[in-house]
């Protein structure tokens, strides 16, 4: 208890709570732009936090992850363009309720569900640390090394329709990751006599050549605003109602939400259809999804902010990232100096419970300058993209800088885009391959420890049979699945061809 209120201590203190706003704000700003997302926020923030203290550090890094979840709602429901990929369902019936004139509507209700669902996940992170903790403990090299193999198999395969595709772009992640030195060996691999490969490739330019890079291109492809129009509507209050009045489903939501950002590797690229269809399944009156039904809003935008709570529990308790944006952060965790793993309930319990209250803050201020912004963030939308275009690609380009501050890192920024795009053109999900270039240096890691000190008996402990166990089932739970789906389209194909 008296952690937990120091660190409340911390979290209020002006330096912090300025952070925890300024995080927030450009939270705001990077989500009201249609595909970037947490990622790409994520990532500019990388070269600010060097040398930061990990407090205030915490305050952006935590004030940005949990606040882009609340606004890319604003490009889903007035643009119908996914603000994030967590945001494509909200799309379904938040974009129907715009053209009804009912956005204000909508986005009450979403930003009500987000706040719900953000406090939710921050709840069930407090009250799981001190449970896991006995857990966390009690695991070894062996143990985090088929972890992080969990996480690879299970964003592979529930990437998309082609898991496949998924497995082959989380193993092109980790090629990128075993460029430069060895965390394990003192060699170098795939420098080419290339020096600025001897670190490898900064996680920066990965992140923003992989996802920034390809949504600016598109955006400019098609000429035009955001948006057509910048029309609220009425109905604020309304909305705030319409998700109270809903409030067992966002409570459902919410721990679909946490149970899905608790998985490795899932996150953000799922849980919003996950939710989505947990709330058709269940409700009778289902004729009006997908031409605007508020239920449709609210069930994403819950799930969507309580995932954030649970991405931190493996991202802090085992170093396992659980969506594309936690990945980022758990890179900010190392630049700052923190190894996450079961230390972190030791050595840094405070910086986690930093964490927690800062989560829960910056929901709050997230939902509440969403709304007070909300009429200029809109007028925003109608500017042509190729005004805006500019403006984006010369902070993303200094931020790449930063990561070195060598012209290596613009040359691979544009190899790492250029990638980016190849792989969206052919639908390759890319947060699988930011997974696997983050899990690489994991998995070479502690494969090295357990091979070095247990030899191959390693493979017989209880806690590595138990996870294979579980990686092996949801590989073949997934290629059956996936195989089901495609026999019942070719046998629909066959009776329409008839």
């Amino acid at each position: 208890m008296d952690v937990v209120l120091q660190s409340l201590a911390v979290v209020l203190q002006p330096s912090h709570l300025l952070m925890l706003i300024c995080g927030v704000v450009m939270g705001l700003s990077i989500g009201i732009l249609p595909g970037l997302g947490g990622i790409v926020g994520m990532t500019i923030l990388l070269p600010v936090i060097y040398g930061m203290d990990p407090h205030s550090a915490f305050g952006l890094l935590i004030g940005m992850v949990a606040v882009i979840p609340t606004s890319d709602t604003f490009p889903s429901v007035m643009m119908g363009i996914p603000g994030s990929s967590a945001s494509q369902a909200t799309i379904m019936d938040g974009y129907p309720l715009a053209k009804k004139g009912e956005a204000a509507r909508a986005l009450g209700a979403a930003f009500t569900a987000s706040l719900i669902g953000g406090l939710f996940g921050a709840l069930v992170l407090t009250l799981i640390i001190p449970i896991a903790r006995p857990i966390v403990l009690a695991f070894g090299s062996p143990e985090l090394f088929m972890l992080a193999l969990l996480g690879m198999s299970m964003v592979g395969v529930l990437s998309g329709n082609k898991p496949i595709k998924g497995i082959l772009a989380a193993g092109i992640g980790v090629m990128i990751g075993a460029l430069g030195d060895a965390p394990a060996v003192p060699e170098y691999r795939y420098t080419f006599g290339i020096d600025y490969l001897m670190d490898g490739v900064p996680l920066v330019v990965v992140g923003l050549g992989l996802f920034a890079f390809p949504e600016i291109v598109d955006l400019l492809i098609k000429g035009h605003s955001i948006a057509e129009t910048a029309t609220l509507g009425k109905g604020w209050l309304d909305g705030v109602k319409d998700a109270l009045k809903h409030k067992f489903i966002v409570l459902r939501c919410s721990v679909i939400g946490v149970i899905v950002g608790f998985l490795p590797g899932l996150g953000g690229s799922v849980v919003d259809w996950i939710a989505y269809g947990h709330i058709i399944q269940t409700t009778r009156d289902r004729e009006k999804f997908g031409k605007g039904d508020i239920r449709g809003v609210i069930a994403p935008e819950s799930a969507n902010n309580a995932k954030e709570g649970g991405g931190l529990i493996p991202t802090f308790l085992f170093g396992i990232p659980g969506s594309g944006s936690m990945a980022v952060f758990l890179g900010g965790l190392l630049i700052l100096g923190i190894q996450p793993g079961p230390g972190m309930v030791t050595e840094n319990i405070d910086l986690i419970y930093t964490a927690i209250w800062s989560l829960a803050l910056a929901n709050v201020f997230g939902a509440i300058l969403s709304i007070a912004l909300s009429k200029p963030i809109t007028r925003l939308t109608v500017i042509p993209f190729s005004y805006l275009a500019p403006f984006m690609v010369l902070i993303i380009t200094f931020a790449c800088y930063q990561a070195t501050r060598s012209w290596g890192d613009l040359i691979a920024l544009l190899l790492m885009g250029i990638l980016g795009w190849v792989m969206k053109q052919y639908g390759w999900p890319r947060p699988a391959a930011l997974i696997g270039y983050v899990l690489s240096d994991n998995l070479e890691t502690y494969l090295f420890i357990s091979v070095q000190r247990y030899g191959f008996e390693w493979l017989t402990r209880t806690g590595v049979i138990v996870l294979a166990a579980i990686i092996i089932g949801s590989l073949a739970m997934g290629v059956f699945y996936q195989a089901r789906k495609s026999s019942k389209a070719r046998a629909s194909g066959e009776r329409n061809g008839k």
